[in-house]
């Protein structure tokens, strides 16, 4: 997975969640004809041509009305200029240019970086002339498209794609230790900053109540127990007089940068609000990047615990992250470093198994036995047979099973095979990939 990021950016209403769902192939965000309405968060991880990396839709990052737009919007502009690797400026045939396409225009042209002019809702010939007038915002490259039936998506994907440098997934025996990386992540106010000071035993970080008001990704090196790691945490120290600026587009961004780069991510939780959407959110993208996660529910001191407190809440948590449940949950106080150096044995103990070879002897051993316990349900009359299972040498954890039919494994069973992965082999905190191959 690279950490090549494009964020889309374009006013309200041109489009823009259209074409992230589309990019990332699924109605995740709210799509409406009113503007404002993107009030999903606007993050996923989009694979084309072989190549997969991250995605930003600003749309859903802007507040307030229409007349808070202009200011806010060109600060999202010149914030997805600083963070992304490219950007899709979006606009709309149908009104044609606007002042604020025009002022965005202004922000955009004084990049080096690559931007892409996506001139949006293009579905037929007469439209396709009128939309040659956005030549005049003098961009190199144009795409005329329609988000809407998808066409011309493709030739801009191509065009994105062409940037990102070829990543071979890498054989792993190119180091021989690795030193973990752990990336502490969640929304603001969670208390990711306490955490990490607690950990290092200094005020590393400022720390303050002001949601948002950690910036930057600082690499920590420590050395704890005889164990060495690396915390990368997405805080920084920012002027008072910047607080109120809109940040949490930066946090998202800087967020996702963080967890490329990590091994394991320590998702924090705030206790007394549970696990909201948008850690969901988080988390899902944590684990199709195949990052180890351990969940963290922090402020557990504060709050009011009857008998199985914890027990039921952990029930609670796994259920809604299910079907990825088996993640080590850990009660916290950053505050009052209450298990604080739990969570980075078990953030250690995530790492090895995310980089745990299994022996391809014991593999099928195991793993035979256990479809010969259960087997594959007959499609059209076909008895799918595995005959065999390895483990290939990527990053995260993935299995090759080799079948007569590989394409009639259904979902459920899929589901069985990797459970028993789990069962036998220990994967905690750890996505594993299941690929069934032509035998």
């Amino acid at each position: 997975m690279s950490g090549f990021t494009l964020a889309i950016v374009g006013r309200p209403n041109v489009g823009k969640s259209t074409f992230f769902n589309r990019m990332l192939e699924q109605r995740k965000a709210i799509v409406d004809d009113v503007s404002g309405v993107t009030r999903d968060r606007q993050y996923g991880v989009a694979e084309w041509a072989g190549k997969s990396f991250n995605v930003i839709d600003t749309g859903g990052f802007v507040a307030g009305s229409e007349d808070v737009f202009e200011k806010e919007i060109r600060k999202q502009v010149i914030i997805a200029l600083d963070e992304a690797d490219a950007v899709v400026f979006m606009v709309d045939t149908v009104t044609g240019i606007t002042d604020l396409d025009d002022s965005m225009a202004d922000v955009l042209r004084r990049t080096t970086k690559p931007v892409f002019l996506a001139v949006n809702k293009v579905d037929n010939h007469e439209r396709l002339l009128e939309a040659t007038e956005f030549y005049s915002l003098g961009f190199e490259h144009i795409f005329f498209l329609s988000s809407m039936t998808g066409s011309g998506t493709g030739e801009l994907l191509d065009a994105v794609t062409a940037l990102i440098p070829e990543q071979p997934e890498a054989e792993e025996g190119a180091e021989e230790n690795p030193i973990p990386k752990f990336a502490i992540i969640g929304q603001p106010n969670v208390g990711k900053s306490s955490l990490l000071n607690a950990l290092v035993g200094q005020e590393r970080t400022i720390v303050s109540n002001i949601a948002g008001t950690t910036r930057d990704t600082i690499h920590t090196h420590y050395n704890l127990f005889q164990k060495e790691f690396i915390l990368i945490d997405t805080a920084g120290i920012r002027k008072k007089t910047k607080v109120n600026e809109d940040l949490e587009f930066y946090s998202v961004i800087r967020a996702i940068k963080a967890m490329d780069e990590a091994d394991v991510c320590l998702l924090v939780l705030d206790a007394e609000k549970g696990i909201t959407a948008q850690d969901l959110s988080i988390f899902s993208l944590a684990s199709k990047k195949g990052k180890g996660i351990v969940i963290l529910v922090n402020k557990w001191d504060t709050m009011e615990k009857e008998t199985n407190t914890a027990r039921d809440y952990e029930k609670v948590l796994k259920d809604r992250i299910a079907p990825f449940s088996d993640v080590p949950i850990l009660f916290i106080s950053a505050t009052e470093k209450v298990r604080i150096f739990k969570a980075i044995e078990i953030a250690l103990d995530v790492f090895a198994h995310r980089q745990q070879r299994i022996p391809t002897s014991k593999l099928n051993d195991v793993m035979l036995k256990a479809i010969e316990a259960y087997h594959a349900p007959v499609v059209r009359g076909n008895q799918v047979k595995i005959k065999y299972v390895t483990q290939l040498p990527t990053h995260v954890p993935s299995f090759a099973f080799f079948a007569n039919y590989p394409d009639d494994i259904k979902q459920p069973y899929r589901n069985y095979l990797e459970n028993q992965l789990r069962k036998n082999f220990n994967f905690s905190g750890v996505p594993v990939r299941l690929f069934f191959r032509k035998k």
